[in-house]
């Protein structure tokens, strides 16, 4: 989503006591200063002070119009950036943290925005209960989008505020590498600044050498070892750095006693399987560097840079390596996250690789908080919930979700009202279980549809094929003949004048045997005058009266 500008946070109004002895020394210096003139400048404090207020009586002013344009409209991402800015301006703590769980819990928040909210916690509170806090606001940060930057901030907070992890304790370390792992997995791909989670790694195992150096040789040695194969997984991987990674491993291996030559840029010295991960690195780098200087390219319009990212995501997707066409799509949504064509792209891609998985779970979640106003996006997000054999409370969550949206179309929701049916019917035909009450739930899921999109659909065929479908439901799976002849009826309240309407009704009930009610309804049609050369009806007709 938009992206917010970095802005200090004001506690003062909060916390005075904070600047109480600042305050002290101010004044006095302040004494000191004051002119001779007194009357020219308590005119100019006098002034500055009503300048002051003038400026928060305003700043007040537009925080009260954003809260009420937010209890009307609170899908209105523009006035909760804006809401959370003045908040943050005027250092209302407590009203800030409940604007940004607002606008959390229905909008994904930019990488700079997680980062503001993070380093304002971490300036206000300190102890065990901070650090739990601030953690889980990472942990809330790095799953809505991408961002290198928040992943090395996370790695630095942790090692620096988590006591197990401080003191290098057994279960601090386990923590620690866990923690790097998921890093690796998230963003350790990331052409251009996936080295700086890499490097940060390997900080982090070198802390643990030097405090184990003294002890146990074959401990130190195997931490050695775990040293070494990060360097020889991340010199694996094709990164903007690569020429420096292996400067730095040749280094380092130096300084283990090895035998390389560091002023050398060949490869002489180095294991042969190094060497040959390493080239084929290069030569994926090199075939990357075009795409990644296009897509970085500030100048280019968004549209041009939109058209780049889904270039270099066919070539990532034609080289068949899952991750790193992955992380690309992440890369994309990041610098994109309203465009549906790339969220489109992106769930219809790992639904057909992963096709059941969490992560494709989280994907189709993230696509609709990102863009609510597609249908298209509830629709996917519904079948995989399906695909994945989500709880039907899970399902229902979300389908009411889509209902509170904001589609482009009207068609829009018709699809998802028939997504949901189709879901309660396979999974009504294929377990048997609870019959009674699933069909119950595709009844009221149809007449919700036909209430809200009946007016919107007037004398079309759409709503004609919703109201056959509804029918044959109700007569062959609900067995509620009574029910289906109720569902045309309704249906030829605004769809009488169309001809289709009526074929329609008159079929189903010859398949059903009704022949008494199909006669009837012909009578019906002949007092009608329907668009065309008024033959239409006749000439269904005959072939029915030769049947009887």
């Amino acid at each position: 989503m938009a992206e917010t500008p970095t802005e200090t946070l004001d506690i003062s109004a909060q916390a005075p006591y904070i600047f109480e002895d600042a305050t002290k020394k101010n004044e006095d210096q302040l004494m000191n200063d004051i002119p001779n003139s007194k009357d020219g400048s308590r005119s100019d404090s006098c002034t500055d002070s009503d300048s002051d207020d003038d400026d928060e009586a305003k700043q007040s002013l537009e925080i009260q119009a954003l809260q009420i344009e937010l209890s009307n409209n609170p899908s209105n991402y523009d006035a909760h950036v804006q809401y959370i800015r003045g908040l943050r301006k005027q250092g209302d703590i407590e009203k800030l943290r409940l604007a940004r769980e607002a606008m959390g819990a229905i909008f994904p928040l930019s990488p700079d925005m997680w980062q503001e909210w993070i380093k304002d916690e971490m300036s206000l509170s300190s102890g065990s209960e901070a650090f739990q806090a601030v953690q889980k606001l990472y942990e809330r940060g790095v799953s809505d989008y991408l961002s290198v930057a928040l992943w090395c901030d996370y790695l630095i907070y942790v090692q620096e505020h988590d006591p197990s992890v401080r003191s290098c304790s057994v279960d601090g370390i386990s923590k620690a590498r866990n923690l790097f792992e998921r890093a690796l997995t998230a963003a350790g791909l990331h052409v251009t600044e996936g080295g700086r989670i890499w490097e940060l790694y390997r900080e982090f195992e070198q802390a643990v050498l030097f405090t184990i150096e003294g002890t146990d040789p074959k401990v130190r040695d195997k931490q050695v070892q775990r040293i070494r194969s990060l360097f020889h997984r991340q010199l694996s991987i094709p990164l903007a750095d690569m020429k420096n990674s292996l400067l730095a491993y040749k280094e380092w291996e130096v300084e283990q006693g090895g035998n390389i030559d560091v002023n050398s840029s060949n490869l002489d010295g180095l294991p042969s399987h190094v060497a040959s991960a390493y080239k084929k690195a290069l030569e994926m780098l090199n075939a990357r560097l075009n795409f990644e200087g296009q897509i970085s390219n500030k100048d280019a319009n968004e549209a041009d840079r939109l058209q780049q990212f889904m270039s270099y995501l066919k070539f990532e997707q034609s080289a068949g390596d899952l991750a790193r066409t992955q992380i690309l799509y992440e890369r994309a949504v990041t610098d994109f996250p309203i465009s549906c064509d790339i969220w489109l792209s992106y769930t219809l891609y790992m639904g057909k690789t992963l096709k059941t998985s969490r992560i494709v779970r989280d994907i189709h979640h993230r696509a609709t908080r990102n863009c609510p106003w597609s249908g298209e996006l509830w629709t996917r997000y519904l079948l995989c919930l399906e695909r994945n054999r989500a709880s039907e409370d899970e399902q229902t969550t979300v389908f009411e979700k889509s209902l509170q949206c904001t589609f482009l179309s009207i068609e829009e929701y018709l699809e998802v009202f028939l997504t949901r049916v189709d879901s309660l019917r396979r999974r009504m035909s294929s377990t048997g279980v609870g019959t009674d009450l699933g069909y119950t739930m595709i009844h009221d899921t149809f007449q919700r549809a036909s209430d809200y999109l009946s007016p919107h659909l007037k004398n079309t065929e759409k709503l004609i094929q919703m109201h056959s479908y509804w029918a044959h439901l109700e007569a062959n799976l609900g067995k509620q003949l009574i029910a289906a002849d109720s569902v045309w009826e309704n249906l030829l309240k605004f769809c009488g004048s169309m001809l289709d309407a009526w074929k329609a009704y008159i079929s189903m009930e010859i398949e059903t045997g009704q022949l008494s009610k199909a006669r009837s309804l012909y009578k019906r049609c002949y007092s009608k005058k329907f668009p065309g050369t008024g033959s239409e009806n006749h000439s269904g007709h005959m072939p029915f009266l030769g049947s009887l």
